[in-house]
């Protein structure tokens, strides 16, 4: 529901505290009770990031996971397929707070629209309406089940005309609308669109040091790291159709240090 590992425990340690004042004698279900209450309390959390204009990433980062996304067989590839996707995240996100809870508690967790009706304080026909308007996003958002190959070539095909200044070759691989959002020391930069984007990746491609290709919330990405081995940047794509749609990236060396990478 809340895309973030930090605000999860807080909803649910806020719910055990709202439990501790009641008497549960007079509680006709327990887990009833429980969904009901973090349902609301996740809904009301979903509401404050809006009205402070949050945008996801700023509570993911640094609760990526990094992985090694080298070829490494069959067990391999299901720890990828098993990764939470970061582009289900980001779809997520589009949602609003009640679309996203009558979704997730309907299609993932199989909760009766009666009992999400009951959570929304609406109709079981209206929970059962934000459901469908939900599901309708993220089928339009998903993309095609093509394996995770194409998304690395895209990935590789950006760092590669960046590398050598190829700025019609980094164009053909950028979504016309795409985002990359930077973590600096400084704060947050945000770069909108496939020239913003293209110019601010042939300005670093004077940067000497090396890349490995790794997963990073199940998507693909790079760690990049100076000719000494210390960690530069942390960078993650979401790519569909063959062109990249969104990137993070991390420089912040607090940010970073949060990071599980090993060198």
């Amino acid at each position: 529901m809340l895309g973030s590992k930090t605000d999860a425990e807080d909803a649910v340690q806020e719910a055990w505290l709202r439990l501790a004042r009641q008497d549960t004698a007079a509680i006709e279900s327990l887990p009833g009770w429980l969904t009901t209450v973090i349902g609301r309390i996740c809904i009301d959390m979903l509401r404050s990031r809006e009205a402070r204009r949050e945008s996801l990433y700023d509570h993911l980062v640094p609760e990526f996971e990094v992985r090694d996304d080298r070829d490494g067989g069959p067990e391999h590839e299901a720890v990828r397929a098993e990764s939470v996707g970061l582009a289900l995240l980001v779809i997520l996100d589009t949602l609003r707070p009640r679309e996203r809870l009558a979704f997730v508690l309907h299609d993932m967790f199989a909760l009766s629209f009666d009992a999400i009706a009951e959570i929304l304080d609406t109709s079981p026909d209206a929970a059962k309406m934000l459901a469908s308007r939900a599901r309708r996003k993220v089928q339009n958002s998903r993309r095609p089940t093509q394996g995770r190959r194409p998304e690395r070539a895209a990935v590789d095909a950006f760092l590669a005309a960046a590398r050598d200044g190829d700025f019609a070759g980094l164009l053909r691989v950028l979504d016309p609308d795409v985002t990359w959002r930077t973590y600096t020391a400084r704060g947050v930069i945000i770069r909108r669109g496939a020239d913003a984007v293209a110019g601010k990746a042939l300005q670093g491609s004077h940067v000497r040091g090396t890349t490995s290709p790794v997963l990073v919330g199940g998507e693909p990405g790079v760690v990049a790291r100076d000719l000494n081995g210390k960690t530069l940047a942390v960078m993650v794509c979401i790519v569909v159709d063959d062109r990249i749609v969104d990137m993070v990236s991390v420089t912040d060396p607090d940010r970073l240090a949060a990071f599980d990478i090993t060198d």
